[in-house]
């Protein structure tokens, strides 16, 4: 098993999207929250259970969909980072990650 490791950005990425539902649908917002945070305890056991992201195709990111979100994190070791959550429709781009780790 991995551990798990939030970093504030993911957090602040959930509390973004979250927000920005509750505003039509308060109920849909929670319910979104919960499942990634379901999904999210799946990777401890099955850290590489996400995919390759395309974009950052040849880096050591992977990503978890959890409609209508992109989870991304990295494993290093036993550590699994989860580093953004991002709406489907957001841009992805490796400077995002690669100033996140440095500042790990």
């Amino acid at each position: 098993m991995v551990e798990l490791i939030w970093t504030e950005a993911a957090i602040q990425d959930i509390d973004v999207i979250a927000d920005y539902i509750a505003l039509d649908k308060p109920e849909a917002a929670k319910k979104l929250v919960v499942r990634i945070f379901e999904k999210v305890e799946n990777l401890k056991r099955f850290p590489k259970l996400g995919s390759s992201p395309p974009e950052l195709r040849g880096m050591p990111y992977r990503q978890l969909v959890i409609s209508p979100c992109r989870l991304f994190y990295r494993i290093e070791g036993k550590k699994l980072f989860i580093l953004h959550v991002l709406r489907g429709e957001q841009l992805v781009h490796a400077g995002l990650f690669v100033r996140l780790m440095k500042s790990l």
